[in-house]
């Protein structure tokens, strides 16, 4: 397995030690898996998340946003102590599974249907962070005259 090393972009990068991370995590995460999943933009600042959860009911699931990650779980009970399978190809088992969102995306929705869990995701950027134009004031022809105190006048 080879590591990555992103100390030149350090040196002059200030605060982008969470992408390093989040790159090496990425990395060594196992894609694919339990249960499986979409990640689709449904617009400029729109996102969603399609988990294929059947037979899991909503009481069943779990979502929680922490530090920017989205955990996502299910748990079922046991309720087939007294049924005997010749073969059994329908996973009955918990799962886990986290995303990592980027700053100031939010979960806006989630809903259960046919068996598919779709989570909506929104990236709301504060006023104070959305690019503005500047206006730029031109210079009069004749600078404007300091104004004179009424002590200096007399």
């Amino acid at each position: 397995m080879t590591s990555i090393d992103f100390s030149p972009l350090f040196r002059s990068m200030i605060g982008f030690d969470r992408l390093s991370s989040a790159l090496e995590n990425a990395y060594r995460s196992d894609p694919g898996g339990y249960p499986p999943y979409n990640v689709e933009v449904s617009g400029e600042n729109d996102y969603r998340i399609t988990m294929a959860v059947a037979g899991f009911a909503a009481g069943e699931l779990n979502l929680e946003v922490k530090e920017n990650f989205l955990t996502v779980s299910g748990a079922r009970a046991e309720d087939d102590k007294d049924r005997r399978f010749l073969y059994r190809g329908i996973a009955n088992r918990g799962f886990e599974r986290k995303f990592q969102l980027a700053d100031y995306v939010r979960v806006v929705d989630a809903r259960l249907e046919h068996g598919l869990l779709h989570i909506e995701l929104r990236r709301e950027i504060p006023e104070a962070m959305k690019p503005r134009v500047i206006p730029i004031q031109a210079a009069s022809a004749a600078p404007p005259a300091p104004a004179l105190s009424a002590a200096s006048a007399a």
